[in-house]
């Protein structure tokens, strides 16, 4: 019954087909060749893979050996923006990345310390000192675009040549080129250590002598800014002032905020400090002091006695050397006045005493040496919010409370009149910020969905168009298939080759019962011109009946 069945509709469908219009087979055949198309296409898309950016911005040389590695690992790739990037299937980017690698790729075009494996028998001393040097520059390149905002480096050496003459030894130099990323800068921290690690990986380099200049011809080494330049301040010296100077803002923003609340207060500090280098050496003498005060270092005491008569007596001088003229004072007299000089004379004795006394003599001895980074002066600038009372309006503060806020700022940063600080504290309404309200990124445009949003829009589409392919091209015409079909022909106007027209159920039901009614009455006909007596009999028959 059901292979009867089977059969019936099969025929039914073959009937139908072959009632078909021109236009019908051929919106019928693109229908199934489309679905067809489709399925075939989703299939294949869905078993592509996802490519991603393996190495992008590789050389020539670079990019073939990567090609070849990858060709031996058996595994896809794309070529991409002019060949400057290979893509690989997204799922074994960071495996492929890690096994490339392991084989040392992509090796760049910088050539560093393996170019000294490749040595030749023969080389000249020139040819080995220019391959060393060759290969310093490229070690060095590679150390310098190792950091985060550099894309590349170009490194130069100028190595004189040794000399045994001290007069014509010169001193290396070295200049870098760098290309920076977009957006990307260098502060003055980080050229200084690209300086030194240059300085420290040539022998006998001065930091002096290395130049950095970036991809734009700005010079970075030795460039300062202000009035820090004129000074000759290193950057660990200006880092150092900016500690100074924040440390001191947050010392008064942080006593100050407990006060008048959260973002009510902003502050600014000055530092001028002393970065000289000062050792003094001081040997001081005091006055001498009483001797009885006085220690006594060393003392020395001598004597000498001696005998009267050895020794010469009177008066010296020509006086003494004159005869004696006519006495003239008694006997008695010259007798007694004779008598007692001799005796006095004889009884004189020559006595010499010397004493040296030496005593300690008071010194002092004093070595200062100043503090680096001293503070010589600060300057102070502070700006206070108006308060708000209850009914939120602005209101200043009062001259006692602005005094004490004062009073605050000069304990917190150390006021020190004598060395010439300067402190002025405002008071002021801020002006308000408007806030400016971000839009909220839509779900789609997230970045994390953004893939997720394609995949699904890829099968709806491809669902959409099978829908529309099956429900609304071909499941009507199946139906139309399998039922009745009857065809009519051109009106009135008498246009050729239009189509037979699809009718209703109803439709055809009548026009069938039209067609046998046709046939009936070509039959009659017919019969009646064969056997006019039957056709005569008949008639008189219905006009008996009635």
């Amino acid at each position: 019954m059901a292979v009867a069945v089977h059969d019936t509709a099969l025929g039914r469908l073959r009937g139908g087909l072959g009632h078909l219009g021109n236009q019908q087979k051929l919106g019928l055949m693109f229908a199934v060749a489309a679905i067809v198309a489709l399925l075939f296409g989703s299939w294949m898309w869905s078993q592509t893979p996802d490519y991603r950016v393996l190495y992008s911005n590789l050389s020539d040389r670079d990019g073939g050996t990567v090609i070849s590695s990858l060709q031996q690992m058996n595994i896809p790739y794309k070529m991409a923006e002019g060949g400057g990037a290979i893509l690989v299937p997204s799922n074994q980017v960071y495996e492929v990345r890690l096994r490339l690698a392991s084989q040392g790729l992509p090796k760049g075009s910088v050539v560093g310390f393996e170019l000294m494996d490749g040595q030749k028998l023969g080389m000249s001393e020139f040819q080995e000192r220019v391959n060393y040097q060759r290969a310093l520059e490229g070690e060095i390149t590679r150390s310098i675009q190792s950091l985060s905002a550099v894309q590349g480096a170009r490194v130069h050496l100028a190595i004189p040549r040794p000399s045994v003459f001290i007069r014509e030894q010169q001193k290396p130099s070295a200049s870098v080129l760098l290309s920076l990323y977009p957006g990307r800068n260098l502060d003055a921290a980080q050229v200084s250590g690209i300086a030194h690690l240059i300085s420290s990986s040539v022998p006998e380099l001065p930091v002096k002598n290395v130049t950095v200049v970036d991809q734009n011809g700005n010079l970075l080494t030795g460039a300062g800014d202000g009035a820090a330049a004129h000074a000759g301040l290193d950057p660990s010296q200006l880092d150092y002032l900016h500690q100074v100077e924040q440390s001191y803002v947050k010392r008064i923003e942080s006593i100050l905020t407990p006060i008048v609340g959260l973002d009510n207060v902003r502050a600014q500090v000055a530092a001028d400090l002393d970065f000289s280098m000062v050792e003094q050496t001081a040997e001081t003498y005091k006055p001498n002091p009483a001797p009885n005060e006085a220690a006594i270092r060393s003392q020395q005491m001598s004597e000498t006695n001696g005998d009267a008569g050895k020794q010469a007596s009177g008066v010296p001088g020509a006086l003494s050397n004159q005869p004696p003229g006519a006495a003239s004072a008694p006997i008695t007299a010259a007798a007694g006045s004779g008598g007692g000089a001799s005796g006095a004379a004889a009884s004189s004795a020559n006595i010499h005493k010397e004493s040296t006394v030496n005593f300690e003599v008071d010194k002092t001895i004093q070595h200062v040496r100043q503090q680096i980074g001293g503070i010589k002066r600060l300057s102070v600038a502070v700006v206070v919010n108006h308060r708000k009372d209850a009914k939120g309006a602005n209101k200043p503060l009062t001259p006692a409370e602005l005094s004490q806020v004062q009073n605050l700022v000069k304990e917190a940063m150390g006021f020190n009149q004598a060395r010439g600080d300067t402190l002025n504290v405002v008071n002021a309404a801020f002006t308000e910020r408007e806030v400016e309200e971000i839009p909220a990124v839509p779900l789609w445009k997230e970045p994390g969905n953004m893939a997720l949003v394609k995949e699904i829009g890829k099968n709806l589409l491809i669902a959409a168009l099978l829908f529309y392919l099956v429900f609304g091209v071909i499941r009507p015409v199946l139906r139309d298939l399998a039922r009745p079909h009857a065809h009519a022909r051109a009106d009135a106007t008498g246009e050729e080759g239009e189509e037979a027209a699809v009718i209703s159920p109803e439709a055809a039901a009548k026009a069938a019962q039209a067609a046998g009614y046709e046939e009936n009455l070509k039959a009659a006909k017919e019969l009646a011109k064969q056997d006019p007596r039957v056709v005569a009999s008949v008639v008189k028959d219905w006009v008996g009946t009635e």
